[in-house]
């Protein structure tokens, strides 16, 4: 893949196959996928070979490279980009070319999929050998790694979703960690509104997708795109957000085991949340607690 395709971009003999505003975009079109390849190919496989004959013993090996399994939320945040710009030259002479040459029976874009199908396959390995590692040594580090696993796919999912918010001014990343995002119905009750507006905010609920940081709440409109693959992924229009350091929230509305209430500013402002079902409520309340406190 990369002699192939990535080296023969900065081939010169094929320049001239080259449209002019794919140059220099090989970054952005691969990401950071060498990084896995190295990662795997001169690290973790070792590390799996010397438990060949231990499978059960295996969660300690993903556990010891945790830390390296990070690279893919990073190739995973960079994958719209990447997708964006081969739509725009997918059938260009040059990848033709390339792909002749490799004798492949597919286009680079599959292969381009293959670290976001890798990292979802690891979960279902791990949740099979535990299956069989009931009583053995090594079952709460496959558990353990299990967890972990399951919490970058997690965090991949989370800012493939935050890469999607649009028309927001600052730097998201400075709003601290992404801790959760979800859809909700929210309703608002302003001390300061007008009482014809708190009446009518009363009845009728906003959809707004939220993203909930360290530092802030974030209120979105969700915009359903129309499109293939990433295309068709959904866009978000940032409305507001609320700085946490002054964000208070009420566990129980009464007569709605789903709803919760955020309020700003000692309840200058109220927000009336209704996630899908108690368990998601439950899982919100507990991580703007953990937040505030």
């Amino acid at each position: 893949l990369f002699q192939g395709y990535a080296a023969e971009m900065d081939n010169p003999l094929m320049a001239h196959l080259i449209s002019p505003e794919l140059q220099n975009k090989k970054d952005i079109l691969f990401g950071n996928m060498e990084e896995i390849y190295h990662f795997h190919n001169r690290i973790f496989l070792r590390e799996l070979e010397n438990y060949v004959e231990y499978p059960e013993l295996v969660g300690r090996c993903f556990l010891d490279q945790m830390e390296d399994f990070q690279i893919y939320e990073k190739y995973c945040q960079n994958k719209p980009r990447s997708e964006s710009l081969w739509r725009q030259f997918s059938d260009s002479v040059f990848f033709q070319e390339c792909q002749r040459k490799l004798d492949h029976k597919l286009s680079l874009d599959s292969y381009l999929l293959k670290p976001v199908q890798r990292i979802t396959k690891y979960q279902l390995l791990l949740k099979e050998m535990l299956k069989y590692s009931k009583n053995c040594e090594g079952a709460e580090d496959l558990q353990e790694a299990l967890t972990s696993i399951l919490g970058i796919l997690k965090a991949v999912n989370d800012s493939m979703h935050q890469i999607a918010i649009t028309g927001y001014d600052g730097n998201l990343n400075e709003l601290g960690k992404l801790l959760m995002q979800g859809s909700f119905n929210v309703w608002t009750d302003h001390k300061k509104g007008h009482s014809k507006v708190k009446d009518l905010a009363r009845f009728k609920p906003m959809q707004r997708h939220l993203f909930l940081h360290e530092k802030a709440v974030l209120f979105c409109k969700k915009r359903e795109e129309n499109g293939e693959g990433y295309e068709k992924a959904p866009s978000y229009s940032y409305k507001h957000s609320l700085n946490m350091a002054a964000v208070g929230i009420t566990e129980n509305v009464k007569g709605d085991a789903k709803k919760f209430e955020i309020w700003y500013n000692a309840r200058e402002e109220v927000y009336i949340i209704q996630a899908p079902t108690p368990e998601v409520k439950a899982t919100w309340v507990n991580e703007i607690r953990k937040v505030l406190t």
